[in-house]
C-alpha cells in the first residue's frame, strides 16, 4: 500500500464488509492488547478475518486476535476490532488507521478506543482504569502523523480541531459507570509512543515531567483519524503495570497480558454501561 491511503483503498475495504453483513453499526470498538475477550460478548452477525478484508493490516502480536465482529451489544449495532495493527510491526501511519477510515465510510459516528498501557502516575495501580481526558502526540509532533499528505476532503479539513479530542460527555459516562461497578477509575492523559521497545528509567521521568498519566504504543493515530473524520470519541486505558522512572520494574508483554485477564471484565463493563446509556 501507498504510505497514504486514497478512497479507492478505503472503499474497497469498505464494499468488502458490506457484502458481509446488513447491520448499519453506530459504534465502533477497537481493542487493545489482552482485552480482545470484550468481543466474545457480542451477538454477532458477522466475524472477519482481517487477510480478508481488502487491504487491511494484519494484527501479528500476541493478544490481538486480528478479527471484526459486527452485531450488537447492550442493543447497539457495533463493529468491534478484535486487536489492532500497530506502527511498529512495519505498517505505515495509514495503513494503522484504516479501519478507523472505513468505519467512517460504513455511518459510525462515536469510536471506543481501548488499550493497555503503563502507567506513569505514582497514585496508579496495575488493574486502574483511566478514562483518557486528553493525549500527547509525541510520535506525531516528530512527524508521524496519519493525517500527513494530501488531505481526504470527504472527510474533514486539512488542519483539523483537536482542542475536544475525547467526549467530555462520554468521559463522565464512563466514569460514573465505573464508579458505580467499584471499578478503580482514574482520568488523565495518555502519551503514545512509536515502541516496541519500553521505556527507560529517563524516558519514563521525561514522560511524567510533561504531564503524562500513562504511555502505550497505540490510540492515538486512531484518535487523530477519528476526530478528523468527526466521529465522538471515549478512550479507555486499562493499566497494566506501573513504570518505574528508578528502573526497579521490568515491563514485559506477558505482563501486559496477564493484566488484561483483570482487565478485560472490567473495560466490558465500563462499555457496556456506556452503550446502555448512550
Amino acid at each position: 500500500m501507498n504510505e497514504f491511503l486514497t478512497e479507492t483503498v478505503i472503499e474497497a475495504a469498505a464494499d468488502a464488509l458490506r457484502r458481509r453483513f446488513s447491520l448499519a453499526p453506530e459504534v465502533g470498538i477497537i481493542l487493545g492488547s489482552g482485552l480482545s475477550a470484550v468481543a466474545e460478548a457480542v451477538e454477532a452477525e458477522a466475524m472477519i478475518a482481517y487477510p480478508d478484508i481488502p487491504h487491511f493490516p494484519r494484527a501479528t502480536v500476541e493478544g490481538h486476535a486480528g478479527r471484526l465482529v459486527v452485531g450488537h451489544l447492550e442493543g447497539q449495532p457495533v463493529m468491534v476490532m478484535q486487536g489492532r495493527a500497530h506502527y511498529y510491526e512495519g505498517y505505515s501511519m495509514a495503513q494503522i488507521t484504516l479501519p478507523v477510515r472505513v468505519m467512517q465510510v460504513l455511518g459510525v459516528k462515536t469510536l471506543i478506543v481501548t488499550n493497555a498501557a503503563g502507567g506513569l502516575n505514582p497514585s496508579f495501580r496495575p488493574g486502574d482504569v483511566m478514562v483518557i481526558r486528553d493525549h500527547i502526540n509525541l510520535i506525531g509532533m516528530a512527524g508521524l502523523n496519519p493525517l500527513r499528505g494530501p488531505n481526504l476532503d470527504r472527510f474533514g479539513p486539512r488542519f483539523p480541531d483537536m482542542s475536544s479530542a475525547y467526549d467530555r460527555t462520554l468521559r463522565a459516562i464512563a466514569r460514573s459507570v465505573a464508579q458505580e461497578a467499584g471499578i478503580p477509575v482514574h482520568e488523565g492523559v495518555y502519551i503514545c509512543l512509536a515502541g516496541p521497545s519500553f521505556e527507560t528509567p529517563a524516558d519514563i521521568h521525561f514522560l511524567r515531567v510533561i504531564g503524562a498519566d500513562a504511555v502505550g504504543m497505540s490510540t492515538v493515530p486512531e484518535v487523530t483519524v477519528a476526530c478528523h473524520g468527526r466521529m465522538r470519541v471515549l478512550g479507555l486505558s486499562g493499566i497494566s503495570n506501573v513504570a518505574s522512572a528508578e528502573g526497579e520494574n521490568i515491563a514485559t508483554h506477558e505482563e501486559v497480558l496477564e493484566a488484561g485477564r483483570v482487565l478485560a471484565p472490567r473495560l466490558e463493563t465500563i462499555i457496556r454501561g456506556v452503550l446502555q446509556r448512550l
